[in-house]
């Protein structure tokens, strides 16, 4: 039968069977913001792992543009232990909050300019158990680990899907950014291996989408003293003297090469004050409205708020305080050594993907990242050239033989990446 009948066909098929999420989920007024939500939001909660005690906590946007067909994502904040609310507000969502002095009221939040949802159905999940509004009901549960996570994620977008039926044949997309370098690979594979089985309804994976994407710590980390140099950050000398005496390991240093020691301790006190994650900015105070890093507090005020826990329909007694990133509390098991073989594995299925670096990010340097997509090996089909924006170069863009997209992002951070995204996402396909 052909696709586009079948898909005409299958929500009369489907109808008898449909199970609707519950209108109480539907949030039409959030406090902080002015008015009914420009857009529809539901949240909720899906039950997975054993005994269902796994309580998954997720806010669904439809699509501005056209839901029925649009795109549908998954969104993963990093960490891991980091609220799915941070891609909301403040990186690809339609909300935002308004940067000023916290005053004990409930910060305020406006629309946004640059927001996926105008072209993308998105699901922001919070994962593992323990982040964000997530919880267990066993108190004795086992700890979290990667694999663990990427197989509940994979049967919490199976769950959903199935009390959302009508969005089965919409192309599926798996995306994050930072820690989720290691966990959306592996949940792609997990959705790749669970369409094989039998009588199950398959999700319509397309591909992924990764922002400064966690891989291998040896590629991340040991990346960082050359961009720094780069940068202008540490001098010619002490890199080149870094390079002789360290072999290109800054992290895994042998404790009796005194000498690299002494080296590695000049270069983190020469960038002791930049602010990692965006080199362009210095470190702060972070209670300062003045600073970069205050906005992220601001969600922490919010969340915290009982009146809007009771607007989102958070299980009451669920949640103590609330965390943008509470890494020390979720303790995952980091037992994805590297990602690699999961892109690999997923290049030989033929998933696409699209990459991308905020090239002033210094925790996940761009120049990692591109090592490890050369060491994929896959040829170069479209040669490095510039992207733009309203005529203005904004990036940096590169395509290999296995689907993969590489992008930088000028003046960019894993935390402000999301404009070419969304030009990338409203192309056919």
């Amino acid at each position: 039968m052909d696709s586009w009948i079948l898909k005409l066909l299958l929500p009369q098929l489907l109808l008898p069977f449909i199970q609707h999420a519950d209108a109480s989920s539907i949030i039409k007024y959030v406090p902080g913001f002015e008015g009914p939500l420009p857009f529809e939001l539901e949240t909720g909660y899906i039950a997975v792992g054993e005994a269902e005690e796994d309580q998954m906590f997720y806010y669904f946007i439809k699509s501005e543009r056209n839901p029925e067909e649009d795109p549908l994502l998954v969104w993963l904040t990093g960490g891991p232990g980091c609220s799915s609310l941070t891609g909301l507000v403040y990186e690809n969502g339609p909300l935002a909050f308004k940067v000023e002095a916290y005053n004990g009221s409930v910060p305020s939040l406006v629309s946004t300019t640059y927001l996926w949802t105008k072209v993308a159905n998105i699901i922001y999940l919070d994962q593992p158990v323990g982040t964000g509004f997530s919880y267990s009901r066993n108190p004795f549960a086992d700890r979290p680990s990667d694999t663990r996570a990427a197989k509940r994620v994979n049967e919490f977008l199976r769950k959903w899907l199935d009390k959302h039926p009508e969005y089965f044949s919409n192309p599926f997309y798996v995306t994050g950014n930072s820690y989720s370098g290691k966990m959306v690979p592996a949940i792609v594979q997990e959705i790749s291996n669970g369409n094989y089985i039998c009588c199950k309804p398959q999700i319509n994976l397309q591909g992924y989408v990764l922002g400064n994407p966690v891989t291998n710590f040896d590629f991340d980390n040991n990346t960082r003293v050359p961009f720094a140099h780069g940068m202008a950050l540490i001098s010619d000398e002490l890199f080149e003297a870094m390079k002789r005496s360290c072999g290109g390991d800054y992290f895994h240093v042998d404790p009796l090469n005194t000498e690299c020691l002494k080296l590695v301790k000049d270069y983190k006190k020469s960038v002791s004050r930049v602010y990692k994650e965006l080199v362009l900015e210095s470190n702060c105070d972070k209670t300062s409205p003045d600073c970069y890093m205050y906005r992220y507090s601001l969600s922490e005020y919010w969340a915290n708020s009982e009146s809007v826990r009771s607007a989102l329909k958070v299980a009451k007694g669920t949640k103590g305080k609330w965390e943008r990133c509470d890494s020390a509390n979720v303790h995952c098991i980091q037992d994805i050594k590297s990602s690699l073989p999961y892109h690999m594995n997923n290049s030989i299925k033929g998933y696409r993907s699209l990459i991308i670096s905020g090239d002033h990010d210094m925790t996940i340097p761009f120049i990692g990242t591109q090592e490890w997509i050369r060491s994929l090996n896959f040829s170069i089909i479209e040669k490095w050239r510039p992207w733009m924006i309203q005529d203005k170069v904004a990036g940096y863009t590169q395509t290999y033989a296995n689907k993969m997209t590489y992008a930088t992002v000028k003046a960019g951070t894993r935390w402000s990446i999301n404009q070419w995204r969304v030009q990338s996402c409203s192309r056919d396909g």
